[in-house]
């Protein structure tokens, strides 16, 4: 399979408003990741993993990267793009994200690629665990314009690997901690760390409703910042993921995919307001794991960016459910059809619960043919994962 990842405002509750009626008349039409640049640069144990700075030099996040022998100074004039073994923090209580102001310009977004993460049929064999039949493909389809008016906070998450510029897709959640000033992106695992070949990506961003208005790629060309990040770049201080997906997960195959989730805590570039008040929105995450034969549609949103889509535009799919399993003894995951490519890994899956739009999932891996999309069911592990950030990070 592949992972689909890494290719003006309104009041609040208006925003809620449109964003709940969009997606209830999505669900209701229907029964419903990434790459180098050219600049290189669960329920079954509940860990996480997480750590953070102040994402500031100097300070906090200084002294975090002289303990591990890393110059600050160095760091920030690009020594971040050094990738040996030694050099690449790994552990749990390792991410170190310092802010780098104006690395991620409009330039640089454009041209960020999808981390390709594809599973093969031989990966996820029929008699494997519940796996219902496989979905007939869904087109993706672009999302209306301007976003934060029609879709969920929805945005795209930047990082740095060995291969180059990366992009992932996220969404704004609610932080329960937090009230109406959530700091909190959920994504996928393998958005923010390489799994068991590497460790924890650098300058991973995000930037909330990017192309607000869906401009193409030509009309992108001379646009200015803010057409681009209406609502500014907002850098992860602090990232969460589980140990699973840190001991087992790989960039292709199946391998740590039910366990592919991560939580991002972010500061803005520029600026104090937090996330939730900035976009104006913020959605609760449900990880009651609601059964597939309970669930009538459910949808993915994200900026797929592998051919023949380009990253620029929001799509999305909406599909009734079914289940993937990988092994019997791994928790089954969700499963839809959508032609969305990498770059939409990470992205949010939605459903409609009592007229109010909850995350369900998130975008985790794909067919190479690009037919199908699933996503990891989130329970005990991925609250724990969350509760953690919550906790520890969220008012800061």
């Amino acid at each position: 399979m592949r992972s689909t990842c890494p290719s003006s405002k309104r009041s609040r509750g208006r925003r809620n408003v449109l964003a709940a009626a969009g997606l209830a008349a999505a669900l209701a039409l229907t029964a419903t990741a990434c790459g180098p640049s050219d600049d290189k640069a669960s329920d079954k144990s509940g860990a996480t993993a997480s750590q953070g700075s102040d994402g500031r030099l100097p300070g906090g996040i200084a002294d975090q990267l002289k303990k591990h022998g890393i110059d600050p100074d160095k760091w920030q004039n690009g020594a971040w793009k050094n990738w040996d073994k030694d050099d690449w923090l790994r552990e749990a209580k390792d991410f170190v994200n310092p802010v780098i102001k104006d690395h991620w310009k409009p330039e640089r977004m454009k041209s960020a690629k999808d981390p390709d993460k594809t599973i093969a049929a031989k990966d996820a064999p029929s008699d494997q665990g519940a796996t219902d039949p496989e979905p007939q493909p869904v087109k993706a389809v672009p999302e209306k314009t301007p976003y934060h008016e029609n879709a969920a906070p929805v945005g795209k998450v930047f990082f740095d690997s060995p291969e180059g510029s990366m992009v992932c897709s996220g969404t704004v959640v609610k932080d329960p901690r937090n009230p109406g000033k959530s700091n909190l992106v959920w994504t996928a695992g393998h958005c923010v760390h390489a799994g068991a070949a590497g460790g924890w990506y650098r300058n991973i961003a995000f930037v909330p409703a990017y192309n607000d208005l869906g401009k193409s790629e030509a009309q992108l060309q001379n646009a200015a910042p803010q057409e681009i990040a209406p609502y500014g770049t907002f850098w992860a201080d602090w990232a969460s993921t589980s140990n699973e997906w840190i001991d087992t997960g790989a960039e292709s195959g199946g391998a740590g995919a039910p366990y592919d989730y991560a939580v991002l805590h972010v500061k803005p570039e520029q600026g104090s307001k937090s996330l939730e008040e900035t976009v104006g929105n913020a959605l609760p995450v449900d990880f009651s794991e609601p059964a597939v034969q309970s669930v009538s549609s459910m949808g993915a949103w994200g900026y797929p960016a592998a051919p023949p889509f380009n990253g620029q535009l929001m799509h999305k799919c909406i599909d009734r459910p079914g289940r993937l399993s990988l092994s019997p003894d791994m928790p089954t995951m969700y499963r839809i059809g959508c032609t969305m490519t990498g770059g939409s890994s990470g992205g949010g899956w939605f459903r409609m619960v009592d007229g109010k739009t909850q995350l369900v999932s998130n975008t985790s891996i794909g067919p190479a043919e690009n037919t199908w999309l699933a996503g990891p069911q989130l329970g005990k592990g991925a609250q724990q994962v969350f509760d953690t950030m919550s906790e520890k990070y969220g008012s800061q």
